[in-house]
């Protein structure tokens, strides 16, 4: 291939890996480049032209398939693309610039209730900074880190590492379990237990219907089987079908806030389902603007800005210090759920 005109070339390269991230479509690869139709397409028959293959096989006039020479060179293309983005997030960071895009993919959860105030903050710091929040149901959240679509990808898990590269843990919460004042539960003057919440029809995360569910396996543990009567994937729609007397919420703890103590009662259910954890998973060899960094370190101060750093660039373990308990960030809901 010849390299003359570095920037168009990457710009090829860009173009015939937005095809391939777009099932082949070619109009929604231009709108993922910010390109028109025949400006891509233009594009794409260039640099076949310069290969000497096809990277896509046709059907009349549309793309059919990766070719599996094509599918070589997409595949090094994306090596190229990171390369080149590493080279200029480094750049940037050595000029000490504070403008560029963060973007973000996380739960509903982690966006509503555990990201604002960083994010705030961030903002403060870097007035010239946009950020780009994404928020997916947990596969697809990590499916974007992967596919390099985002710069951090932040996820939950009952206790177990999540897939990735690098993964890095913030924070440990519980699950919470919430009812209205005048339930017949929140009169009960003990520790709620399994056995009594399989006699109630529960409100939780759409992801508890799955059998490997933490909250699934807790109950089947037990030989229980707890009724999910609705299900949502964000926390606010769970507290307020609790308020409607739909059931009984069994949700995030870092989904509630002090406002919720108006509406609903948290009982004690220490214990009664896995700790949970909030990951950072990152992509390794991936180098992050400082201001990425710092977002991390304000959602997780004990996190370093440079241990972060020393650990993507591969210059030391993954040995990250024990997450604080989402408890503590939050007293008002250890003291709540104690006076339950």
């Amino acid at each position: 291939m010849d390299f003359l005109g570095l920037a168009m070339t990457l710009t090829q390269l860009r173009y015939i890996v937005a095809i391939a991230d777009a099932g082949l479509n070619i109009t929604l690869a231009a709108e993922l480049v910010h390109a028109t139709q025949p400006g891509l397409s233009k594009q794409l028959k260039q640099i076949e032209g310069e290969l000497g293959f096809q990277i896509f096989s046709r059907r009349g006039r549309s793309l059919d398939a990766i070719s599996p020479a094509g599918a070589q060179v997409i595949e090094r293309a994306r090596v190229m693309l990171d390369e080149a983005r590493n080279i200029r997030a480094l750049a940037a960071n050595l000029r000490g610039e504070v403008q560029g895009e963060l973007s973000l993919a996380t739960t509903h959860t982690q966006a509503r209730f555990v990201l604002p105030p960083a994010i705030a903050r961030l903002m403060h710091d870097y007035p010239d900074l946009n950020i780009h929040i994404r928020p997916h149901g947990e596969p697809r959240v990590l499916s974007l880190i992967e596919s390099g679509e985002v710069d951090l990808a932040i996820v939950s898990t009952s206790g177990s590492r999540p897939q990735g590269d690098i993964a890095v843990p913030l924070f440990r919460w519980q699950r919470a379990v919430v009812v209205p004042f005048e339930h017949e539960l929140a009169r009960l003057n003990r520790p709620v237990d399994l056995a009594t919440l399989a006699e109630w029809p529960l409100v939780s995360y759409e992801s508890s219907l799955r059998d490997e569910s933490s909250l699934q396996r807790a109950f089947a543990a037990q030989g229980l089987q707890p009724r999910i009567a609705c299900t949502s994937g964000e926390a606010d729609l769970i507290k307020t079908y609790v308020q409607a007397g739909m059931g009984v919420g069994v949700l995030a703890e870092i989904g509630l806030n002090p406002q919720d103590g108006k509406e609903l009662k948290v009982l004690n259910a220490d214990g009664l389902f896995p700790e949970c954890i909030t990951w950072l998973v990152l992509q390794r060899d991936r180098v992050l603007r400082d201001y990425a960094a710092r977002l991390v370190n304000l959602i997780a101060p004990q996190i370093g800005v440079a241990d972060l750093q020393r650990a993507l660039a591969g210059h030391e373990a993954e040995i990250w210090p024990e997450p604080p308990r989402w408890s503590q960030r939050a007293p008002w809901l250890h003291s709540a759920t104690q006076a339950a």
